[in-house]
């Protein structure tokens, strides 16, 4: 056995019980299980290749190799599973949007591989000694190759995305998990790469494979030690190839491939080749490694603030972030994640929460978090109440205070909520949200990296960011306010015309009720009597149906009608007094655009409202006309002292009353 076969092998064993500790780890979930699925594939492949290593007879490194493609084929499925699910709280909608490409990364490898038999390689023996074997790929194997590249760079890009929308101790959880895989699979796309570019396969190629595999499952092995593959919720954007790292990383790569390999070839050859790209892969690792760790970057940022005479943060370019950050948000839910996002990457603190403070109820509930996950439903959160003394402490300080230096008896429940997860992070800072004496929520911060303690200037800049979040609080609450209160006044107005319309359909019946006993023998006002009190049921059911309808636009449905038509309907309709006189002035007019049914609403109520007031002996006068290009509708009546009804030309006159309504005449619609 050789000792490139024999690291295959180990290499195998590594992942395969990395698999196993994701499943015994936590509770299992999709992520999990592809993550199962796809440690156990890779380890069968670094099987599959440590057996071609071992084997001397070239038809017996075709058999392996073709085994190996196989496996290979069952790449993608699994791991784009993976990418998908993974540290996702929307994972669901993501397994919606890539159904199409996840079925194709599941079946078109399996069905390239398996539909070509054994014709994804043959041999190919250089004449020269001392030449390695090569296999050369057939058109199956090229294919194959050009699905697992597609697929590899779509995983790489789902994880980068997840990366960048975690943020404080959730990024710290899932990083060296992510920097492992993407190790590996960064190690994928130059081997596929390089499969393409030569149209063959080498065994070069498996040995700086295994060594990125081996390199990544120590990385992920990291990341067992440090929390268990243990999961979080993010929700990353669903544009992912927007300005994407990797995207730009693997198409330079593949742009450049070509022109490296032949310098390189130049310089030292094809089989000095391997050697340099494993030295390279390893400084990537090392470099990105301190390119992602809070304590380098932090140590860096004081180096320079110190040797260099530079203020601590730029206040640039924080109020630039938070300028653009509350530009687009539309609730309280928003804004905290914006500020506690920016709070975080700002002060170098990985445990950053924000908690909303409701002034009539003195509850607190979460309104961001970079230490665990938000709450399915904002509304739906209980939160918890806080007495009148937390209330009054937070007032009283008015700024950002170590929370750990505060003896009093109520700063006892902000550190119970507030309570840090690294034993090294350093003293709790808590920020009131105060406009004015208004406290709208308060803001804490526990574990920043290194547990360096906050300067004066820190201090300053966070209570001008607590101060802003605190302004755009109060600003969407006084807009919900205004919403409300708008609304309450839009349903007072409403009520205020059915209470309108129902009181004059009671005043129709009262009438009818107060005549009944008189007139019951009469036929005549027996029939009108059924006919007025089958016109009010039918009004009381209109009625109830425009109730039902509130909450939709007011929909009009204009169409020509005949104003005097609608006038005569709807006296028609009312069980008029005998008692009242009614005059009816109607002259011919034209047609008009108008909603038939609401405008005969608006000529009942009127009359209603005539009839009520004259009493009996009175007198309604009803006239429709033109003037000044409008068709008009006048309902006037004497009152309750008995004056003459004066002439529709004289309504100033005292003690008579007139209801004039203009109706367009050229086409426009009226609604009443």
């Amino acid at each position: 056995m050789t000792s490139n076969s024999l690291l295959a092998f180990v290499t195998a064993l590594f992942g395969s019980l990395l698999g196993f500790a994701a499943l015994v780890s936590k509770t299992r979930s999709v992520a999990s299980w592809s993550f199962f699925a796809g440690m156990q594939t890779l380890a069968i492949e670094s099987v599959l290749d440590g057996f071609s290593l071992n084997a001397f007879a070239p038809e017996r490194v075709i058999y392996w190799r073709t085994l190996a493609s196989v496996a290979r084929s069952f790449f993608p499925g699994f791991w784009l599973l993976f990418s998908l699910t993974y540290a996702h709280g929307s994972y669901r909608d993501f397994l919606v949007r890539w159904r199409f490409a996840l079925a194709a990364a599941l079946l078109l490898p399996v069905v390239v591989c398996i539909g070509s038999g054994t014709g994804v390689l043959h041999l190919f023996l250089d004449g020269n000694a001392g030449q390695p074997l090569w296999l050369i790929f057939s058109g199956a194997g090229k294919v194959l190759s050009i699905l697992l590249l597609i697929a590899t760079v779509l995983i790489l890009l789902n994880l980068e995305k997840t990366f960048r929308s975690a943020v404080g101790t959730m990024r710290w959880r899932i990083k060296f998990l992510v920097l492992g895989l993407a190790i590996a699979f960064g190690a994928r796309i130059y081997v596929e790469s390089q499969r393409l570019l030569f149209s063959g396969y080498s065994p070069a190629l498996v040995e700086i494979e295994t060594a990125a595999l081996l390199i990544g499952y120590t990385l992920m092995a990291i990341a067992y030690l440090r929390n268990g593959f243990t999961e979080i919720d993010v929700y990353p954007s669903h544009a992912v190839l927007q300005g994407s790292f990797t995207l730009l990383l693997a198409g330079g790569y593949l742009f450049v491939v070509g022109v490296l390999a032949q310098i390189v070839a130049r310089l030292g050859g094809a089989g000095s080749f391997q050697t340099q790209v494993f030295i390279v892969l390893l400084g990537t690792v090392a470099l990105t490694v301190l390119l992602i760790s809070d304590r380098f970057r932090l140590r860096v940022q004081r180096f320079v603030s110190r040797h260099f005479a530079r203020p601590q943060h730029d206040f640039r370019k924080t109020w630039t972030l938070m300028a653009q950050g509350m530009s687009g948000v539309l609730d309280q839910a928003a804004l905290c994640t914006m500020a506690t996002r920016l709070i975080s990457e700002t002060f170098n603190a990985l445990s950053v929460t924000t908690w909303l403070i409701d002034e009539q109820s003195s509850q607190a509930k979460l309104g961001a978090s970079t230490s665990h996950s938000h709450p399915k439903g904002y509304d739906s959160d209980p939160g918890f109440a806080l007495q009148d003394r937390v209330l009054d402490g937070l007032r009283k300080l008015n700024g950002p205070f170590d929370l750990e230096k505060i003896e009093e008896e109520w700063a006892a429940t902000l550190r119970q909520i507030g309570a840090p997860q690294f034993p090294k992070g350093g003293n709790r800072i808590c920020v009131p949200l105060l406009a004015g004496r208004r406290l709208l929520g308060v803001a804490i911060l526990a574990d920043r990296v290194h547990g360096y303690p906050y300067t004066l200037e820190e201090l300053d800049l966070l209570k001008c960011v607590g101060n802003q979040v605190a302004a755009g609080l109060l600003n969407l609450r006084l807009a919900e306010e205004l919403m409300l209160s708008k609304q309450l006044e839009a349903f007072q107005t409403m009520s205020a015309f059915f209470v309108h319309d129902l009181k004059n359909v009671a005043s129709s019946l009262s009438m009818t009720l107060q005549n009944l006993p008189q007139h019951f023998d009469d036929p005549e006002f027996r029939e009108d009597a059924l006919h007025g009190i089958s016109t009010t049921v039918k009004r009381i059911n209109h009625l109830i149906g425009r109730l039902g309808v509130l909450r939709h636009n007011l929909d009009l449905k204009p169409t020509e009608s005949d104003l005097n038509q609608l006038v005569v309907e709807a006296l028609a309709g009312l069980n008029w007094v005998r008692e009242l006189e009614l005059v009816k002035d109607l002259h011919p007019l034209p047609k008009i655009s108008a909603d038939p049914e609401r405008l005969q609403n608006v000529v009942i109520n009127l009359l209603l409202n005539a009839r009520e007031a004259v009493g009996n002996g009175g007198q309604v006068r009803v006239q429709t006309g033109q003037r000044d290009g409008h068709a008009f509708l006048a309902v006037a009546d004497n009152g309750c002292e008995g004056l003459s009804l004066p002439s529709i030309s004289h309504h100033e006159k005292r003690g008579a009353r007139h209801r004039l309504v203009p109706v367009q005449n050229n086409r426009r619609s009226a609604s009443g």
